[in-house]
């Protein structure tokens, strides 16, 4: 069932930030409802790579859900949209500010058919400021918030993964989530406004607090970590092993495993504040050790240890990964067109309401006929004039 079970969810989103929302809470239970073009439909939808036809990337963020294909622009899109708010207890949209109020669906709007609607507005900017009405991508907002300038071995660098949009996904849920909580005593809605780059800001970690304590502005440093020592990879016999002695004790633990007593009470790494300090001096001695082992032996012996450590998993090792199969991240879901679809499952484990791939992403416009007839009894002939029309799919 899921603990959301019973809460009802517009979905207006595409590309990625919004639909990453909007899935982590279907994941939960709720019922959600995408609302897309009908000519198109979400963005990207029009991504790859394909199977059949049907895009894998949108698929991969677009599970449980339903498909309306309807046009928006249109008095009757219109109609069918306030029919749907009548019910909704959550509305999240990610388009550029100011563009639901040209559609005459913004949150004003909305207040006047749903005074209690939780509203949640994505925007790269937000909804205030003088860079609100940019237009943003993940990797503009990387570069806006200063992720990528603390990022890669010399030259800023994009993160691999979408971490501007993600972050925001995120962040949206959890403000929802409060806000529901919320309204169970109030009663109350609630306007929900996450900016992507106020999200980036917010997950910077330590790099604003070293600027300001030191008045140096943090530069990209590689793997290796700006205030912990060791913690960062090295090459073995055969590969590489990342490694993180995050404290005293164990770096003391390290030290035993590999032989190399002599470091512990070493002035210069006898703290983690003097392995940092001393952080050239240290790395040629941990070169000298790493590289006498196969990757798979460090792991063997640092395991014993109690050292955390991992190999550089490429995504097909990731896919053979124990821990990751006893923990159910992979399933199988039966896409209507493209068949079998191998996605990650969601982290959060309940014990009493799991959360669960009820459904696969949906073709466009898949429960249009279905949301129309028994949402808002529309009849047969009602629906035939409106595809007859373009109006919805």
């Amino acid at each position: 069932m899921g603990v959301l079970n019973g809460i009802k969810i517009l979905d207006l989103t595409r590309v990625l930030s919004g639909p990453f929302c909007s899935m982590i809470l279907g994941d939960m239970g709720a019922e959600i409802t995408k609302i897309e073009r009908p000519d198109k439909g979400d963005d990207s939808r029009e991504v790859g790579p394909f199977v059949n036809g049907e895009s894998t990337y949108f698929m991969s963020i677009n599970r449980n859900k339903k498909s309306l294909a309807v046009d928006l622009r249109t008095e009757e899109g219109h109609e069918i949209f306030n029919g749907l708010v009548k019910d909704a207890d959550v509305i999240i949209e990610n388009y550029k500010p100011g563009t639901m109020e040209k559609l005459g669906i913004s949150y004003d709007d909305v207040l006047k058919i749903k005074p209690d609607i939780i509203y949640c507005s994505i925007s790269g900017y937000g909804q205030t400021g003088p860079m609100s009405d940019k237009p943003a991508y993940d990797a503009v907002i990387q570069a806006m918030g200063g992720l990528m300038s603390i990022t890669g071995q010399e030259k800023p660098t994009r993160v691999g993964s979408s971490l501007g949009d993600i972050t925001a996904a995120l962040y949206g849920a959890i403000g929802i989530l409060g806000a529901l909580y919320r309204k169970k005593d109030t009663g109350k809605g609630e306007r929900i406004d996450i900016s992507m780059l106020d999200c980036q800001v917010s997950i910077l970690e330590n790099a604003i607090a070293r600027y300001t304590v030191t008045g140096e502005v943090p530069q990209p440093l590689g793997n290796r970590h700006a205030t912990i020592a060791p913690l960062e990879p090295f090459m073995t016999r055969n590969g590489e092993i990342m490694i993180g002695a995050g404290n005293d004790k164990l770096w003391d633990a390290f030290c035993r495993a590999v032989d190399r007593e002599d470091l512990i009470d070493d002035y210069r790494f006898f703290s983690n504040e003097k392995r940092v300090e001393y952080y050239h001096e240290l790395k040629p001695i941990m070169n000298k050790i790493f590289i006498e082992n196969t990757t798979e032996e460090w792991q063997k012996i640092l395991d014993d240890a109690g050292v955390p450590n991992s190999p550089i998993n490429t995504i097909d090792k990731l896919l053979e990964n124990e821990q990751l199969k006893e923990r159910e991240m992979f399933k199988h879901i039966n896409h209507p067109v493209a068949g079998n679809i191998l996605a990650p499952a969601s982290p959060v484990k309940y014990s009493e309401n799991p959360n669960d791939i009820r459904e696969a992403s949906p073709i466009l416009g898949q429960h249009t006929m279905k949301i129309l007839t028994e949402k808002l009894n529309y009849s047969q002939n009602d629906i035939k004039e409106l595809i007859k029309k373009g109006i919805i799919k």
